[in-house]
């Protein structure tokens, strides 16, 4: 599967996490040992189980949510390997809570080609979108 189509599934799968369900993300993620995840919920893995589990948990905490868009700063591309860097604006219902909230995350994305498709290898999210100062 082309890079495009890969992650055109990704940012629709993002949807669905945000409405708590990690599988259609799970299943765009490398499965192998060395994919990588950092996300606001815990601190960073590696190998897929404990990615895996670090997507449950976190898929977990949302509920009714929404990418509401998803701003592409800049990308990187090879013939076997891609990275980004985007800006994710969430809404959804965070930890129980009944009330919307809004999140948003600075993201990186690397994919790699693995077979004939591409499938994401490291994804680390955070909530830092602007300047800190120095």
């Amino acid at each position: 599967m082309r890079l495009d189509e890969v992650i055109r599934q990704f940012h629709a799968a993002t949807n669905q996490f945000a409405q708590g369900d990690p599988e259609p993300a799970k299943a765009i993620f490398s499965h192998r040992g060395d994919v990588s995840l950092a996300n606001p919920w815990g601190p960073p893995v590696v190998g897929w189980e404990q990615v895996s589990a670090a997507l449950d948990a976190a898929a977990a905490r949302f509920r009714d949510g929404r990418v509401t868009s998803d701003d592409s700063l800049t990308g990187h591309v090879t013939s076997d390997l891609a990275c980004f860097l985007n800006l994710e604006h969430w809404q959804a219902r965070i930890n129980g809570g009944e009330e919307l909230s809004s999140l948003d995350l600075r993201v990186t994305s690397v994919y790699r080609t693995e077979g004939d498709t591409w499938a994401l290898v490291h994804r680390h999210a955070d909530p830092i979108t602007v300047s800190q100062g120095r």
